[in-house]
């Protein structure tokens, strides 16, 4: 017997690329198909990064457009999600002012220190329990007013960039909770804007809008979106996990108090899934975030600058007339040295974009390590790097939940990565449960379903996407190098 299809859009903008996805329910798995796939990255103007909102959104139609030209049938939902911390400025008439920056702009350089000159970071972060990164929403918010941005003034309304879309969208303004709490503004515990917090920062409060749960609808489909795109009828908008990241933990099946997860992709979050936040002075020494989860669930973790520096490696390569594929640089990377250099890929030296084998180069002469050779032994350092870094994680996750954490199971772009599942497995020495690749557009079609009634709720929701993918386990290999390797890692990122 073949049951109905039900259709669902996922919208998925993440930091290098953004995609509209077609999500097909059937009553039992869900069946992916890429609609429209398009770049994204930042633009440099009068030297500030940016991200082009203008071309992203008209991107996102033409992936509406090309469902219409496709399939004809009623679109059952419209979810959007997207990257974290970044936001844009609305004026009292609904337009938007300036063009929002990227996270990697420059004006946060120096900021957290000038910030807790007029909050000490304990407090912010008692009451935020988000770790500190200066690209938060928090430090651009408060360069901003340190600078007397006249934007600040005109403004009368903040949204998160998944919100954006939303409003454009739909014409409703609302910020969704997981995306919320990236922004480093949110009391943890309450759930709500750390107004008090703001005013002492001197950052306006007046323009935050209303907090949404994921799973809202918001709206249906403006009608002058709905016929350009050519979507008739009425279809619903939907937050799922507006945050890339919370839609990707809340597809992970088989998620429980012994798992560890890794969000692999431009960056790596790697943490677990837990009732309530975790606000001490030790979390606050190691710098581990509180951000809001699906389903009323914190997601207790800590951002690794992932896959960044490969990322920006090939790109390099590419403009240098070295057109790698992922396969070739990791058949070059297998055959390389191990262990030869390592890196901490946390480093400032890698948070801006550019010459990123150059940095890398510079990076190993700067710490007393012999340089890479070979575009093998960049990515095998890499690789190995991370992998690192994801042992010294699940080590301070361990202590901080108070027991052992027995599987690690990776999602996202980096699940594809078999050198980046095998090292981890065999640097953590834990079985690395990988998949699926397509967790974020897999949560964000999840959580549609739950709140148009096609799922009961989170548990069965996951349910489904494990019948909708296959996941492939990494046992570890036991090696006395990888010990050696961790000692010489910690001492490095001291430096």
């Amino acid at each position: 017997m073949t049951h109905p299809m039900t259709n669902f859009l996922a919208i998925d903008l993440g930091a290098s690329s953004g995609r509209v996805l077609l999500g097909q329910w059937d009553s039992s798995c869900f069946r992916l198909q890429e609609m429209h796939r398009f770049p994204n990255g930042p633009v440099n103007i009068l030297g500030h990064l940016h991200w082009d909102v203008l071309q992203l959104w008209t991107e996102i139609k033409a992936g509406l457009a090309r469902y219409r030209a496709q399939i004809d049938q009623p679109v059952a939902g419209i979810g959007v999600d997207t990257w974290g911390v970044d936001f844009a400025l609305l004026d009292r008439a609904g337009h938007l002012i300036g063009v929002p920056y990227h996270y990697r702009d420059s004006r946060t350089d120096g900021v957290p220190e000038l910030a807790f000159t007029k909050v000490p970071c304990d407090q912010i972060y008692q009451q935020t329990g988000i770790q500190f990164m200066q690209l938060n929403t928090l430090f651009q918010l408060f360069s901003m007013a340190q600078a007397n941005d006249p934007q600040l003034e005109w403004a009368e309304k903040f949204l998160m960039m998944p919100d954006l879309f939303n409003y454009w969208l739909t014409g409703q303004m609302a910020v969704e909770y997981t995306i919320a709490t990236t922004s480093q503004m949110l009391d943890a515990r309450n759930r709500r804007w750390a107004t008090d917090l703001l005013s002492r920062l001197n950052i306006p409060t007046h323009f935050l809008p209303g907090i949404v749960p994921p799973g809202t609808v918001l709206g249906e489909l403006r009608p002058d979106v709905s016929r350009e795109v050519g979507l008739g009828g009425s279809t619903p908008v939907i937050a799922p996990g507006s945050h890339d990241t919370a839609s990707a933990v809340g597809a992970i099946s088989d998620l429980d108090v012994h798992s560890a997860y890794i969000s692999s992709g431009t960056w790596s979050l790697m943490g677990v899934e837990i009732p309530e936040p975790i606000i001490n002075t030790q979390a606050l020494g190691l710098n581990f975030t509180n951000e809001g989860g699906v389903g009323g669930t914190i997601r207790f973790l800590k951002n690794i600058s992932g896959l960044w520096l490969l990322q920006e490696s090939r790109r390099q390569w590419q403009l240098e007339g070295q057109a790698y594929t992922w396969d070739g640089l990791l058949a070059l990377a297998e055959k390389a040295e191990a262990f030869r250099c390592l890196v901490d890929p946390d480093a400032h030296d890698f948070l801006s974009p550019g010459d990123m084998p150059n940095k890398i180069h510079n990076y190993c002469r700067r710490t007393g390590q012999l340089e890479p050779v070979s575009v093998g032994q960049v990515v095998r350092a890499c690789l190995e790097s991370l992998a690192l870094k994801s042992r010294q994680l699940l080590a301070d996750l361990e202590m901080l939940t108070g027991h052992r954490l027995e599987t690690i199971r990776v999602v996202g772009g980096g699940s594809q990565n078999r050198l980046l599942c095998q090292f981890t497995a065999d640097a953590c020495q834990r079985p690395v449960v990988a998949g699926p690749d397509e967790a974020t557009a897999l949560g964000n079609l999840m959580l549609q379903a739950i709140a148009s009634g096609h799922l009961a709720d989170i548990r069965q929701g996951r349910q489904a996407v494990a019948a909708s993918i296959e996941r492939k386990i990494y046992d570890p290999r036991p090696s006395l190098a990888w010990d050696e390797a961790f000692a010489r890692f910690e001492v490095l990122v001291l430096k």
